[in-house]
């Protein structure tokens, strides 16, 4: 597929997604914020695709922000009509049935932040840089930020890193519970595909149920939604042959059905 500010590599069944503003450390404006959004109905679409590595270009964004310069004379109905289709267009990542992971090559900050908390597993280089600054700006972040990083480090840490709208390094993200792994650039994509490999072997409808339910992890119906996602993954011949591998002791061949 062809983007003006992403870069779309298939590498074997695995999607490397390229956010690509250099000029502008990746910030996300409007137009990108769509092509993304466009290139994740692809991949729900694409059955060829098992697994999607997220990143920035060069190596000294993941994403720096949202693109300010589209702020300037917003007024509230403006930012709410933002934040909504942000949300809409993080949803579909946080939804996608598929695995996605966040390979943050350096500054993930305010939109980057909140568009790596999108992403199922984030994986971090040693010079990735945190933050959700947008105090600074006299506004708090709008892309679903205040949601996902009180989820993911708690209430505290969430509430410390929003209102002080400090930066926190790789190494302090990992002990937030903020990222899964911290590598050397170099080893970042390649660690991404060794997770994606791994992952592609397992069966594809219960990896997709797992996501669904892990996300209903802080809904009132989430048990029940995981009870009717072991239903939905107990149903399939996938299972079936799961079940029938482990009991004659060989490796299970899943065909996603």
């Amino acid at each position: 597929m062809q983007f003006e500010n992403l870069l779309w590599e298939v590498k074997e069944d695995i999607l490397l997604l390229t956010i690509h503003r250099p000029s502008k450390l990746n910030a996300l404006n409007q137009s990108t914020m769509h092509e993304i959004s466009t290139a994740f109905d692809a991949i729900y679409q694409n059955d060829s695709i098992k697994g999607v590595i997220l990143t920035g270009s060069g190596e000294k964004a993941f994403v720096a922000g949202a693109d300010i310069s589209e702020f300037i004379g917003m007024d509230s109905s403006n930012a709410k009509s933002m934040a909504q289709r942000g949300h809409e267009v993080f949803f579909k990542i946080e939804n996608c049935p598929k695995p996605v992971i966040a390979a943050v090559n350096g500054f993930a900050l305010g939109g980057g932040c909140e568009l790596a908390m999108a992403c199922h597993i984030r994986l971090a280089a040693e010079n990735a840089r945190f933050g959700q600054p947008e105090v600074n700006l006299g506004i708090i972040p709008g892309y679903g930020g205040t949601q996902r990083l009180t989820q993911l480090v708690g209430k505290g840490k969430a509430l410390e890193l929003m209102m002080t709208a400090d930066i926190i390094d790789a190494k302090e993200a990992l002990l937030w519970g903020l990222v899964n792994h911290v590598l050397p650039l170099a080893e970042l994509i390649p660690k991404a595909l060794e997770m994606l490999s791994k992952i592609k072997q397992k069966a594809p409808i219960a990896i997709a149920q797992v996501i669904r339910s892990a996300n209903a992890s802080y809904a009132d119906n989430g048990y029940d939604i995981e009870a009717d996602a072991f239903a939905k993954s107990a149903a399939t011949e996938d299972f079936s042959e799961g079940a029938n591998a482990f009991l004659e002791k060989r490796k299970a061949n899943f065909q996603g059905k």
